[in-house]
């Protein structure tokens, strides 16, 4: 429980590639000034961190808030070394047999209102997160299951009270969606962050233009002395990859966060040479389908099970992973983790088989012994995102033909699809990912949990069985055990009840120019997005 053992585990299993990297920003000095031109592939559908999940909107917004701790933004390729934001020396260690954190915080905070930040607001943040009243959305309160209680003893500081002792914890308090927010304002409109912004951090929101950008300039009280090194930050808005790819061909832009597929990174590396760097990842991030329980024939596991199985994953890597942001075959885990099951154990799983005749001919009689109505064309809605959603989509309904079952793909901007999947639930099958921040399988895989239990799950679905063998693994800390337990839940949420399913793993490309120093590539796209450790050299 140990924050030495969880970096031990976590190492053990990552891999990060960087390739055409510049020279380390620690052996050069950090030059101050210029604004940092960055594209973003959607618009934010709304601006509470502890509500939404995209990267559209941690992306232009991250940089004007300030965290409790946060990934180590020198070392962030990891995701296991841990340093305090908003708190005071080092993160620390737990007592009361691991039960009981404690942390100071520091007293040079100040929003960009000017008032300077104490336990208050960070106690009225995450009980906002953990234990959301009546009528108000947190994404993430299923994944901090294992606290008990947020107090403030003193203005000083700040106790979280656990169940029970995880090595999961730390990791969750790390995820850079947990935003400090003023308890002055959440005590007056709790709602207020859905649409405002009004943080802490190292760039201070000036304005949004919808459809073009979001921009921010330098806070000149930000705490971490010396930083942020850039004037100000621009967020551009640009939806077709085409443009994204030109932007910084041509200048008008510095940087995608997000990550470009194979094909665009040759082509900017083949126009630009030196003047541009790559740094690669795997990516923790899963392109899924997920169908809604409550709509016939897929409230029908067998029909739900006969769309997995029509999947041909092992073969679509080879093929998609040239032209679209997607990689690996794996589970419910990220990839190589020691949760995650060998390639043999994977292939014991409907939808993984090796044999892609055998699963299809199962998938067809799946169809048959149904009843389903295969006359009829279902509605497949997906997120209006070339990479990788448009184009997963795309080879998906074509996999579904090969067994008879017909869907119409219907897009929608950012807003709208989240509308519809959250909402109305007008949907048959939707695409999906869970995208996470930190590699922290114990609560990456909450998205699987039954519907009342997991916020980010919006497929009308209760799943006792799985929601029991969670709870049972959360409360182990031998690795083994976890291991077999994570197993389990794998083959009920992807076979025998089948009820969500990853399609592949995608596979994170960051193309930029070489003058941006300073930031360096993580495993996920919102992690390491403050930005007030990159500067431009020239």
């Amino acid at each position: 429980m140990k924050l030495a053992r969880i970096k031990a585990v976590c190492a053990a299993v990552l891999g990060i590639a960087a390739v055409h990297t510049a020279i380390p920003a620690a052996a050069q000095t950090p030059k101050r000034g210029g604004t940092l031109n960055y594209v973003v592939p959607a618009e934010p559908p709304g601006y509470d961190g502890h509500r939404e999940g995209t990267f559209a909107m941690l992306q232009p917004i991250r940089p004007y808030y300030s965290v409790l701790i946060r990934v180590d933004p020198n070392n962030p390729s990891t995701t296991t070394d841990f340093v305090c934001d908003v708190c005071a020396g080092k993160v620390p260690e737990p007592t009361d047999d691991g039960k009981v954190y404690t942390f100071k915080l520091r007293d040079d905070v100040k929003f960009h209102t000017g008032e300077t930040m104490t336990a208050d607001d960070v106690v009225a943040s995450f009980n906002k997160i953990i234990f959301p009243p009546k009528g108000v959305r947190s994404l993430r309160r299923g994944m901090f299951s294992m606290v008990e209680s947020v107090t403030n003893p003193d203005k000083s500081t700040v106790v979280f009270k656990l169940k029970f002792a995880t090595n999961a914890f730390i990791p969750v308090l790390a995820i850079p969606f947990n935003w400090i927010y003023q308890k002055k304002i959440l005590d007056k409109d709790i709602h207020w962050y859905e649409t405002n912004i009004g943080g802490s951090g190292p760039f201070i929101f000036k304005e949004r233009q919808a459809g073009a950008f979001m921009r921010g300039d330098r806070n000149p009280n930000y705490y971490h002395k010396g930083q942020p090194y850039l004037d100000g930050i621009r967020a551009i808005f640009a939806t077709k990859e085409s443009l994204r790819v030109q932007a910084i061909r041509g200048g008008r832009a510095d940087i995608e966060f997000r990550g470009f597929p194979p094909a665009s990174r040759d082509d900017l590396v083949k126009a630009l040479g030196k003047d541009v760097t790559v740094q690669e990842s795997t990516w923790n991030c899963p392109i899924m389908f997920s169908p809604n329980h409550k709509r016939k024939p897929f409230d029908d596991a067998r029909v739900r099970r006969a769309l997995s199985l029509a999947v041909d994953r092992w073969g679509g890597a080879k093929y998609l992973s040239k032209i679209a942001l997607v990689k690996t075959v794996a589970g419910i885990t990220f990839p190589g983790h020691a949760l995650s099951p060998s390639d043999e154990e994977l292939k014991q799983i409907a939808g993984w088989w090796p044999d892609l005749k055998k699963s299809r001919a199962e998938a067809r009689k799946l169809l048959k012994e149904s009843g389903a109505d295969l006359s009829k064309t279902y509605l497949f809605i997906v997120r209006g995102v070339d990479q990788p959603y448009k184009i997963i989509a795309t080879w998906l309904i074509d996999q579904w033909k090969q067994v008879g079952i017909n869907f119409k793909m219907e897009t929608h901007p950012t807003g709208p699809f989240y509308a519809i999947q959250r909402g109305s639930k007008e949907f048959d099958v939707s695409t999906d990912a869970s995208c996470n921040t930190i590699i922290n399988p114990l609560v990456d895989v909450t998205k699987y949990l039954s519907d009342d239990r997991a916020s980010n799950n919006y497929y009308q679905y209760k799943d006792r069985e799985v929601d029991a063998l969670y709870d049972k693994m959360q409360r182990l800390t031998d690795v083994k055990a976890q291991r077999k337990l994570m197993f389990e839940i794998a083959k009920l949420t992807l076979d025998t009840h089948a009820n969500q399913f990853p399609v592949l793993w995608w596979n994170r490309i960051v193309v930029h120019r070489s003058y941006v120093k300073g930031w360096k590539v993580s495993p996920s796209h919102y992690l390491n997005q403050a930005l007030d450790n990159v500067w431009l050299d020239k």
